[in-house]
């Protein structure tokens, strides 16, 4: 199949894309890697009247330091975080994520804010950056509003963006030298989306012992603080059986309906995540 017709423009500042989508009044679709509309487009489960093309946008590729965080524009390639051409807040954690995503093909051209949009519960980007607490900035016509990533997502492919908005930036803290950081997921074949899969966060120094249970039907599963999951209650042991038990009771606590734990790839995945933590 081919698309519908659409008109197409690819404007060159955040102001004139915000201009167009307000002008398409709900019918203009941003567009910036192109990996997931592309093949929507083509199956027509997309049918905008207008495609706002926004990777002519500066701004959307500059990649700001700040003292605590590094904020990076979302048209940002994964390839650019797997090669280490952008700066890594997490001691080299975002680069391993970016090596795992897809194809090289894919990665050259799929950027880290597009796929965040595209809210994929299977996708890598939305479980490990939930897990690093982003906050993500979104353009307005009255400025930018933040949020963060945990809140923007609110069902399987849905996102808390209102007409005339879109996403520009994602904020993430620099973590401390000792910080650790753990992320597994299972694929029946490399490259294909995944049916399990967990992210652990560990960093004294900020006080951070998070984990996320990704590749839910809806929204990433989120652990504040993990570390009455761990064998003996400490950072340094093992999980076992009874830590993974007490992941299921704490999944039910959070009051969501499926409880991916009691999958035996979900718990594998969130197992293995904290094995490479705290080995």
């Amino acid at each position: 199949m081919k698309p519908v017709d659409f008109r197409y423009s690819r404007p060159g500042t955040i102001p004139e894309a915000i201009e167009l989508l307000n002008e398409g009044a709900g019918g203009a679709k941003i567009m910036a890697g192109g990996q997931s509309l592309g093949p929507m487009l083509n199956l027509r489960l997309a049918q905008p009247e207008q495609i706002v093309d926004i990777t002519a946008i500066p701004a959307l590729t500059m990649v700001t330091e700040e003292r605590d965080a590094v904020v990076f524009g979302a048209c940002i390639t994964h390839a650019a975080f797997e090669d280490g051409r952008v700066p890594d807040p997490a001691n080299g954690f975002l680069r391993r994520v970016a090596g795992g995503i897809a194809y090289r093909a894919v990665r050259n051209r799929g950027t880290i804010g597009g796929s965040l949009v595209h809210a994929d519960p299977a996708a890598d980007w939305i479980t490990t950056l939930t897990a690093l607490d982003a906050e993500l900035i979104v353009a307005t016509a009255q400025g930018e509003r933040r949020v963060a990533l945990e809140a923007f997502m609110m069902m399987a492919f849905g996102v808390h963006l209102d007409d005339g908005e879109f996403l520009a930036g994602i904020r993430i803290r620099k973590f401390s030298p000792a910080a650790r950081f753990g992320y597994y997921k299972f694929c029946r074949k490399r490259g294909e989306f995944a049916e399990a899969m967990a992210a652990v966060v560990i960093d004294p120094a900020l006080n951070i012992y998070r984990g996320v249970i990704g590749a839910t039907q809806s929204r990433p599963l989120v652990l504040d603080d993990i570390r009455d999951l761990l064998r003996g209650g400490g950072e340094s042991s093992a999980p076992n059986g009874a830590a993974l038990a007490r992941a299921r009771d704490r999944v039910a606590d959070l009051g969501i309906d499926d409880d991916p734990i009691t999958d035996a790839m979900h718990g594998n995945a969130f197992a293995r995540a904290l094995e490479q933590v705290i080995a």
